[in-house]
């Protein structure tokens, strides 16, 4: 039974359910399907999908992770960021609007689900963290810009279109004369509308004598008034005839049965921007997921949290929709309406089911630009141009991670910016790494401690040198150690015993074993002992296993106080004093 609830979180949380927590559920429900409807047609419009494929992807994917997910407060369906790699991925295969276009679309979501399923049961989890945070900041970044952009030829009215900055430009600059003017005043109106909602609509309620649930209600009903407002004025001033594109037909029904294309070819092209969406969505949604349970002393588990999402995708696959993963701004919303478990999701998938059957006829006039003012408002708020100024003043290979990242993902589309990113922070931390910090230390006077000699006043040995390694030994870095040594040694005669202060190792590849030997038997040959002191214990489990210990010319001790007053203790003439002290 408990090999199962594992699977099964419901399991757990459903046993203490009651009537308190419903209640709250509840009310979170409510406030977050009244954010939903307009985010998920938008999301739809984002990912070049019909309107209601943004409602039947936020139904039974919302029900599937409320079984599987472990987070109490996590909102999952369509979000900005996987809508655009969903976009930018179909592009290239069909063209929008038609059947082979959903049919991707479908494949993309059951390839994704598939995927995280997969890495959820393997307990892969730990794949997410060759994204850093620098590299996700700089790609949620660039992807906003390019949403925004995007965006824009619906507030005005016009063609164009494309995946990369300057693809979207061009097209903005080349349709601008083909402006609406009605589009523009209802999108210009609506983006407005919208942007003031976010800070201004709560307390103004709060004014006029409204509760804080109540005025917490209202304010996020915000988008939804917009909705309403400009649908009613297209609608009474017969503003389709002008040229306003409108939603149109929208099918009255529940989430359809829907089977994804499993060609070999289709699976081919989708497989990589299928992972990509994966890991994409899996960071975003962890990271939501975590932080808002740190905040009740909860706690997520990111292989489980795998399952859910997968199981989510794969639900979005078999009903019409298109990958999905827990969004930042719904997962808050959720959080600061009470929501205190995964049922709180699935009364949110009730209440979309209702406005899919009910509600769908009556978003007919509903305008695109108020779609798009409706993503615009939300994306700008993932645009941080900040993290270019922090990075740089902290650390310049994370800046660079982050320019290059903002600036791929801008000029060559989401794919390859994400992609580059990765890469770039796998090539950066390989040369970091293959570069150590290599510290010459001595001791404190009057203590046990030892430090840079060039940053603490210390007393040294002349005969003795310590070097403090603050890196693991591996492949990369092997040879620069090995050069390291030698380069001090033989600039200094007076030179006799060379301790390796290894309290920073963590690791010894085979490639750097090999190198301590050689510099062992290097150093022999120039008359200087070579030592190791405060190696830790599971890489002193693995070096017995060598023939390093054996052939060493020196002593392993266990602390570098310990070396020194031994070393410092040795006469000059004095023959040997190879051997191995315990080290933990």
């Amino acid at each position: 039974m408990a090999s199962i609830a594992r699977y099964l979180p419901i399991l757990d949380w459903g046993r203490r359910y009651d009537r308190d927590t419903f209640s709250d559920d509840l009310v979170a429900a409510v406030i977050v399907t009244i954010m939903l409807i307009p985010q998920s047609l938008a999301y739809a419009l984002l990912a070049g999908m019909p309107p209601e494929a943004g409602l039947y992807a936020s139904i039974v994917p919302i029900l599937l992770y409320a079984v599987f997910g472990t987070s109490r407060a996590l909102a999952v369906g369509p979000v900005a960021v996987v809508s655009l790699m969903t976009a930018a991925a179909l592009g290239q295969i069909a063209e929008q609007g038609t059947m082979g276009y959903a049919a991707a679309a479908l494949t993309l979501a059951g390839l994704s689900g598939a995927m995280l399923l997969v890495m959820g049961l393997f307990r892969l989890g730990f794949l997410a963290n060759f994204l850093s945070h620098p590299v996700i900041a700089g790609f949620i970044t660039a992807s906003g810009i390019i949403i925004a952009v995007s965006q824009l030829r619906h507030i005005l009215g016009i063609g164009g279109g494309g995946h990369t900055l300057i693809e979207l430009v061009e097209g903005l600059v080349t349709h601008l004369p083909e402006t609406n003017i009605a589009t523009l005043a209802i999108g210009i109106s609506a983006t407005g509308f919208l942007f003031w909602v976010r800070k201004g609509l709560k307390p103004l309620l709060r004014r006029l004598g409204l509760g804080p649930r109540l005025a917490e209600i209202g304010a996020k009903a915000g988008p939804v008034a917009a909705v309403l407002v400009t649908t009613l004025a297209v609608w009474g001033f017969d503003l389709e005839s002008s040229g306003v594109a409108i939603v149109g037909d929208v099918p009255q029904s529940l989430p359809p049965l829907t089977f994804p294309a499993l060609s070999t070819t289709l699976l081919g092209q989708l497989f990589l921007p299928a992972l990509l969406i994966s890991v994409i969505g899996f960071v975003e949604s962890i990271s939501v997921a975590q932080t808002l349970a740190a905040k009740k002393r909860e706690r997520v588990d990111p292989d489980q949290e795998l399952i859910g999402l997968g199981a989510a995708n794969l639900g979005a696959a078999f009903t019409g929709g298109f990958p999905v993963t827990g969004g930042f701004s719904r997962s808050v919303v959720n959080f600061d309406a009470g929501a205190r478990t995964p049922a709180a999701g699935a009364l949110t998938a009730v209440g979309l089911a209702i406005a899919a059957l009910a509600l769908t006829p009556l978003i007919y006039f509903l305008p695109k630009a108020t779609l798009a003012a409706t993503i615009i408002v939300a994306v700008l708020s993932l645009v941080d141009f900040g993290v270019l100024r922090r990075s740089w003043t902290y650390s310049k290979p994370d800046f660079i991670a982050v320019a290059t990242t903002i600036g791929i993902t801008l000029a060559l589309g989401v794919e390859l910016g994400v992609s580059s990113g990765v890469a770039i922070s796998i090539l950066l931390y390989l040369f970091k790494t293959s570069r150590p910090h290599v510290a010459e230390v001595g001791r404190i006077a009057g203590t046990e401690h030892f430090r840079n000699i060039h940053r603490h006043k210390v007393e040294t040995d002349p005969r003795i040198v310590t070097l403090r390694i603050d890196e693991s030994l591996y492949f990369a870095n092997a040879r620069f150690l090995e050069d390291h040594i030698l380069d001090r040694v033989t600039r200094d005669k007076a030179v006799r015993h060379v301790i390796l202060q290894c309290s920073a190792v963590n690791e010894i590849d085979m490639s750097a074993l090999e190198s301590l030997e050689a510099i062992n038997e290097r150093l022999r040959e120039m008359g200087v002992k070579l030592h190791l002191s405060e190696v830790k214990g599971p890489v002193m489990d693995r070096l017995k296993r060598s023939h390093l210990l054996d052939e060493l010319s020196g002593k392993v001790f266990l602390s570098q106080h310990g070396a020194v007053m031994a070393l410092s203790a040795i006469p000059e003439t004095d023959a040997d004093t190879s051997g191995t002290e315990p080290s933990g």
